[in-house]
C-alpha cells in the first residue's frame, strides 16, 4: 500500500512540473510572429527537391557550384576573407581617405592596423625627418658659406699678388665643402619625393583594398573565369585583377608602379644634376679624389633608376601571369571539387570529381 502511494505522489508530481512547463512555453508559441514561423518552416521546404531539380541533378550531376545537397551547396567558401555586416560603400570609402580607416570599418583591423603604421612612418619621415635633415644641412653648409664670402672679398681687395695662392686655396676649399653640403641636400630632397610618392601608393592601395572587400562581401562569387579574357583585360595594369575581383592586388601594382616611376624621375634628376657637377669641376683645378666622388654618383644613380625601370617591367608582366592564374583557379573554393556524389542513372555509381 506505501508503495502505491508513493508511486503515486511521484506520478503527480510529473504531471504537475509538466504542466507548469507546458504552461511557460504556450504563451512563447502562440504570440510568436508569423515571420519567425514562417522563417523555420522555409529551411524543410528548401530540403525537399522539386522534380525540376531533380531533372537538372539527374542531368549534369557535375553542374559547376550546384551539386542538389544542401549540405555541399551551403558550406561556406572563401574563408580568408572576414565575412562582416558593414556592407556600406559610402561609409567604407568615406574612412578609407584615413589611413586604414576602410580596414577597421569593415572588421579587418589587422591589416588596418599595418597601413596606418606605415602611413604614419612614411608620413614622419616625409613632413618631420627630411625637413630637419634639410635644416641641418643648411646649418651645417652656414660656416663654409661665409668663409667663402670672405675669401672672396680679401682675393678682391689684395693690392700684391704674395698672398693670392694662399687665399685662392682656401677659398677652393670652403668652396668644395658647400658643394659636398649641396650634394647631400639634393640627395636628401630626391628621396624625399621618392618616399612620398610610396605614401601616397601605399594610400591609394588601402582605399582600393577596402573597396575590394567591400566588393567580396556583396558579390562574392565562385564561378570559373575566362583565362583569355583575363589576359586581355591584363595589357592594362590592374584591369586583370579588378577582373577577376581581386581589387587589393590591383592596388599593390599600382603602389608599385607610382612608386617606382616617381623613383625613375628623381634618380635621373640626381644623374643629370651631378653630370653638371663632373662638367663643371673638369675645368676647373680640382683634386682627383673629388672628381672620382662625382663619378661614382653618378654611376649609383644611374644603377638605381635601371634597377627601378626593370622593376617596373617585371611587376608588368607578373600582373599578367598573376591574372591568368587567378582567372584558372577562380572556382577553386567551390566545394563541388571535393565532393561525392550519388548517381543512381542505371545503379548505384559513386562519382568522385577532383579537379584544378
Amino acid at each position: 500500500m506505501l508503495s502505491r502511494s508513493v508511486h503515486g505522489v511521484l506520478v503527480a508530481l510529473l504531471l504537475l512540473v509538466a504542466g507548469v512547463f507546458a504552461a511557460e512555453t504556450a504563451p512563447e508559441t502562440e504570440l510568436a510572429p508569423e515571420s519567425e514561423q514562417t522563417q523555420e518552416t522555409e529551411p524543410v521546404s528548401e530540403t525537399e527537391p522539386t522534380p525540376e531539380t531533380t531533372q537538372e541533378a539527374e542531368v549534369n550531376p557535375l553542374q559547376k557550384g550546384v551539386t542538389g545537397i544542401q549540405a555541399i551547396d551551403s558550406l561556406k567558401v572563401n574563408e580568408w576573407d572576414i565575412p562582416t555586416s558593414h556592407n556600406s560603400l559610402a561609409v567604407t570609402m568615406l574612412l578609407s581617405l584615413l589611413p586604414g580607416g576602410g580596414h577597421y570599418y569593415t572588421e579587418h583591423y589587422v591589416r588596418g592596423g599595418f597601413i596606418t603604421g606605415i602611413e604614419l612612418a612614411l608620413f614622419y619621415e616625409v613632413v618631420y625627418n627630411k625637413d630637419y635633415q634639410y635644416r641641418r644641412v643648411l646649418e651645417q653648409a652656414a660656416p663654409f658659406r661665409d668663409s667663402v664670402s670672405i675669401y672672396t672679398k680679401k682675393i678682391m681687395e689684395l693690392q700684391t699678388r704674395d698672398s693670392l695662392e694662399y687665399f685662392q686655396s682656401k677659398r677652393n676649399e670652403s668652396l668644395n665643402r658647400v658643394r659636398a653640403y649641396n650634394d647631400k641636400k639634393m640627395e636628401q630632397e630626391d628621396l624625399r619625393k621618392a618616399e612620398t610618392a610610396w605614401l601616397y601608393g601605399l594610400h591609394l592601395y588601402g582605399m582600393i583594398d577596402a573597396f575590394g572587400i567591400w566588393y567580396k562581401n556583396n558579390y562574392r562569387s565562385v564561378e570559373q573565369k575566362s583565362m583569355k579574357n583575363a589576359v586581355l583585360w591584363a595589357i592594362i595594369p590592374g584591369f586583370g585583377q579588378m577582373y577577376n575581383g581581386e581589387f587589393g592586388k590591383a592596388g599593390l601594382l599600382y603602389m608599385g608602379l607610382m612608386g617606382s616611376s616617381v623613383s625613375i624621375w628623381t634618380s635621373q634628376n640626381m644623374v643629370e644634376y651631378y653630370l653638371d657637377r663632373k662638367h663643371l669641376q673638369a675645368g676647373e683645378d680640382v683634386s682627383s679624389e673629388d672628381y672620382e666622388r662625382i663619378a661614382e654618383r653618378v654611376t649609383y644613380y644611374r644603377k638605381n633608376r635601371n634597377q627601378y625601370i626593370w622593376a617596373m617591367a617585371l611587376l608588368y608582366l607578373y600582373s599578367i601571369g598573376d591574372a591568368a592564374v587567378d582567372a584558372l583557379l577562380s572556382d577553386f573554393d567551390n566545394p563541388l571539387h571535393l565532393a561525392l556524389l550519388p548517381n543512381l542513372n542505371g545503379g548505384a555509381q559513386a562519382v568522385f570529381t577532383f579537379d584544378f
